[in-house]
């Protein structure tokens, strides 16, 4: 948990909700949260959650401001999707920006044989925390493959920073990551073990349909990995309540985007923050003090 205050009078909260420390989502959000600190009267507070699903329920209890979610959880919360891990429709949330895709990293020891979809039946595999935008996507994932967690030796619900530790003692065979390229916890695994990178497959791809699309993790991304690996990507999106005022979203918008050179220092996956495609196609409503900004910049009409 990292805290941040502005030096003016009346704070007004700005929690922002990211995801395990060694995620992209936790530091990105400090990068951010460093930016919102210079907004007037606010107090920001950024915080280590288990990810989207948690951080989608949070900001419609009220208990966070801004969030960084997955699109597949995005749509699933807003369609109020018990399969999901949603009691009910999160109607009260809104649509900042869309920020960056998410690659679907799936990581196995050499040792282990894994070299496809298929091999991993009978292995040890980890999914992600609990609750979190990657564990949505292994079911997603495994279910398009022909699989299940059934399927698995072992589903682990860790986050990404315990599964590399586990994988570094030979004591898992591999780690299923949605996030962006080059994140900590598999550059630290491929830095200090053999791996293989297993591809997700076009075709599965279009079995999984929206809100997920082909991509590929480009070669030597991580150490050992001399050719490019097909798979899956999905938008990541930072996301706010409906009861956050119109003002404070406009000034979180406007300065997100205002900063955005400063976010690709901070990470590789800030280089894929661009203001044009900050409208792009979501399944929840922007937020009208973000949709004021975008028509400052000519975006929406």
């Amino acid at each position: 948990m990292f805290a941040l205050w502005a030096p003016l009078a009346r704070a007004e909260p700005i929690a922002i909700l990211t995801g395990g420390s060694s995620g992209v989502y936790y530091p990105l959000g400090v990068s951010i949260g460093m930016v919102y600190a210079d907004i007037p009267g606010a107090k920001v507070l950024v915080e280590t959650t288990d990810g989207s699903v948690a951080n989608l329920m949070r900001l419609q209890q009220g208990t966070g401001q801004v969030a960084f979610a997955l699109g597949d959880a995005l749509m699933a919360g807003w369609r109020g999707d018990a399969q999901a891990g949603f009691a009910g429709k999160l109607d009260g949330l809104r649509v900042i920006g869309a920020l960056y895709p998410n690659y679907v990293q799936i990581v196995a020891t050499k040792a282990s044989g894994i070299r496809s979809l298929k091999d991993l039946q009978g292995k040890s595999l980890a999914v992600g925390a609990e609750k979190s935008g990657t564990e949505l996507e292994a079911r997603a994932i495994l279910k398009a493959a022909g699989m299940n967690f059934a399927s698995l030796g072992r589903a682990e619900m860790i986050p990404f920073a315990e599964s590399t530790k586990r994988m570094i003692d030979n004591k898992l065979d591999a780690s299923l990551q949605s996030a962006g390229l080059g994140v900590t916890s598999i550059k630290e695994l491929t830095d200090n073990s053999d791996t293989v990178l297993v591809p997700v497959s076009p075709a599965v791809v279009k079995k999984l349909g929206a809100p997920f699309r082909p991509a590929t993790i480009p070669a030597d991304t991580y150490r050992g990995q001399p050719k490019p690996v097909p798979t899956a990507s999905v938008m990541n999106y930072l996301v706010t309540s409906a009861s956050v005022s119109d003002e404070l979203v406009y000034q979180m918008t406007k300065r997100l985007f205002d900063a955005v050179d400063g976010l690709a220092v901070a990470h590789r996956a800030g280089h894929e923050i661009k203001l044009a495609a900050a409208v792009s196609r979501s399944p929840v409503p922007l937020h009208p003090g973000a949709v004021r900004y975008y028509r400052e910049k000519g975006l929406i009409k």
